[in-house]
């Protein structure tokens, strides 16, 4: 089964005909909301809203480990998280969308581990590669069929929020070589893996991170919502083609 875990801009999924919503206890405490189970292109999809469904919560007080056993116990298999991003890299302009392949955890003071539980011991996890290959492809490959451009690939820094950086600190994340900022990319990932489910990320460049082209005085909120309304069309799409070509 798959699941779509949405960000800013993407609290509910338009095109899902929904079948039904499942409240979820977890041992790490409630999930960001009720999952909500229905079907795309004739698949079944598990949607959760990240920061709950009236976007009430902040990207350091997600309770990423509720969320993501939440999944697993309903027999989800692969996750694909949505979350909208400030472009550093000079082609991270606002409105594309990205398939990043690595990410640098600059967040503190998250839970950000499972293996916390007494009957789950102590593990050291690979993350050499922190997303799945193969569902990276498949994305690439949606995308490629919903006639949307995606750019493969790009080192997603993952910042603590919720206030955006400063243009200081994104020269520093430039010379660490990310492409693109955001403050959800972490321990979500890292939890998925953990928890044995394929996870992707696709991501929306809301905006030009701090001190870069149209941010270089400051950040424009309300252009965001804007520039992320057109780009979670383009998301829905990739999702709708995955559905359709993954789940026969």
């Amino acid at each position: 089964m798959l699941a779509i875990i949405g960000g800013s801009g993407l609290t509910q999924l338009a095109n899902l005909t929904v079948s039904r919503r499942i409240a979820v206890r977890t041992p790490y405490g409630e999930p960001s909301g009720p999952l909500t189970i229905g079907e795309i292109a004739g698949r079944e999809i598990v949607f959760l809203a990240r920061h709950g469904y009236g976007h009430t919560i902040p990207p350091h007080q997600v309770n990423y480990r509720a969320n993501i056993w939440a999944l697993h116990e309903q027999g989800v298999k692969e996750v694909i998280g949505v979350a909208s991003v400030g472009g550093i890299r000079a082609d991270m302009q606002p409105g594309v969308l990205a398939l990043p392949d690595q990410i640098i955890d600059y967040t503190h003071d998250r839970a950000a581990t499972l293996y916390t539980l007494e009957d789950r011991g102590v593990q050291h996890v690979d993350f050499t590669w922190p997303y799945s290959r193969d569902l990276r492809t498949r994305c690439l490959q949606a995308a490629k069929q919903a006639g949307v451009p995606i750019i493969d690939g790009g080192v997603y820094a993952a910042t603590q929020g919720p206030r955006l950086e400063t243009a200081a600190e994104i020269n520093r994340l430039e010379r660490d070589g990310a492409a693109m900022v955001g403050m959800t990319g972490m321990p979500e990932a890292i939890l998925a893996r953990e928890i044995g489910l394929s996870y992707a990320a696709i991501t929306v460049v809301a905006n030009h991170a701090a001190g870069r082209g149209g941010s270089a005085e400051a950040i424009s909120m309300p252009h965001i919502a804007a520039i992320l309304d057109g780009g979670m069309v383009k998301v829905r799409s990739i999702i709708e083609q995955i559905a359709g070509t993954n789940g026969r």
